[in-house]
């Protein structure tokens, strides 16, 4: 096979004093050559980590139903072959231009991307028309196995996710994230106090809410799954129920109107925190669903009746509170639902009852 080579297209260049070069590549061509067979090896023979296959139908997913629109970054790959570079020209602009000989018997490692390139190979035999689009490819020459692996740790070593706040605020195919950023416009107290890129919120932030807990608990509100449908009548609902909702809760209000600071409400009280916006937002879904029209805005007016205090242990501890501090773990949330729910005097779920009963009992969740 070292007598045929697949030529591509290509730029050189130099990193710590090797060369190295991006090509572009039809994406028919990924799975022929970069073929993934490290599964069977133990970690310290591999240069990759095991592939995950349950990532793979989402990433392909969102492939074939974006066709317009789909992003991919450059794959990384490190080749084991005698490679040839003969550049257009031997001087000038040119000579980091020319065309990158590889021979189809040598190895390629990806040593970046193997989940997108399992997730080509997918959304390939679902829309073949794709095979001729490219993706870029940046190809190292391999120097073994330990250059691999130390290639993979830095690549990955100083990778960070977005926040979720700051995904929802830049994701425009969900409708979910849609109506939360329509929610922090349209809900006054909102407006303002909606930290929109970070998760969490720093003591000395003027924010009261995240972008991502309103996207939460709205989704909790709805009960909508991620990508969705909304129509216009449950955005609306969206936006009065959180409109009716700052209502009965003041110190909200205080603190848009810059009569309290955030920092305070945050250190005294459970309402200025995510999970008391998600437990509204859980709650609010039965509230609206067994008390429609105008019936549920009465129900919804207990709420000016909470004592929402740290200090107020008797309610709040081993609920909202593990120790004085809040808690967002899931039994926690549920607890923090009973009490609104007593309150407002709605049913529990089976979930919701047995989690009750046994934190009644003195267990431990």
């Amino acid at each position: 096979m070292d007598a045929f080579y697949y030529t591509f297209l290509s730029l050189r260049g130099i990193q710590a004093g090797k060369e190295y070069y991006v090509s572009m590549c039809p994406l028919k061509l990924i799975p022929r050559i970069f073929l993934y067979n490290e599964a069977e090896l133990n970690p310290e023979l591999r240069a990759q980590r095991t592939l995950n296959r349950a990532r793979i139908p989402d990433i392909a997913s969102y492939m074939v139903e974006n066709t317009k629109s789909y992003t991919f970054s450059a794959l990384t790959a490190s080749i084991d072959g005698d490679i040839t570079f003969e550049p257009l020209e031997n001087q000038g602009i040119n000579r980091n231009v020319g065309h990158l000989k590889i021979p189809m018997g040598a190895q390629f490692l990806i040593n970046d991307g193997q989940h997108r390139r399992a997730a080509i190979e997918e959304a390939l035999t679902k829309r073949p028309d794709l095979g001729d689009e490219t993706i870029s490819v940046v190809f190292f020459i391999d120097t073994g196995l330990k250059r691999s692996q130390q290639m993979f740790a830095d690549l990955n070593k100083h990778a960070v996710r977005p926040t979720k706040s700051l995904g929802i605020l830049y994701d425009y195919r969900d409708p979910m994230s849609e109506l939360a950023r329509m929610l922090t416009i349209a809900v006054p107290v909102f407006n303002g106090l909606t930290e929109m890129e970070k998760t969490t919120i720093s003591n000395r932030s003027t924010k009261l809410f995240t972008l991502s807990t309103i996207y939460q608990a709205t989704q909790a509100l709805l009960r909508k799954k991620k990508a969705a449908d909304i129509s216009d009548d449950e955005k609306q609902k969206a936006i009065d129920f959180w409109i009716e909702v700052t209502k009965m809760i003041p110190d909200w209000q205080h603190a848009k109107e810059r009569k309290v600071d955030t920092a305070s409400l945050r250190r005294d009280y459970i309402h200025a925190h995510g999970l008391a916006l998600h437990a509204i937002g859980i709650v609010g879904s039965d509230l609206l669903e067994l008390h429609p029209n105008d019936d549920w805005k009465n129900r919804l007016t207990k709420l000016l009746f909470i004592d929402w205090s740290r200090a107020n242990a008797p309610l709040w501890e081993g609920r909202a509170l593990i120790g004085g501090r809040v808690s967002k773990a899931y039994n926690n949330l549920v607890l923090t639902v009973n009490v609104l729910k007593k309150i407002l005097e709605l049913p529990l779920s089976k979930e919701e009852d047995r989690i009750e009963t046994l934190w009644g009992k003195g267990y431990s969740l």
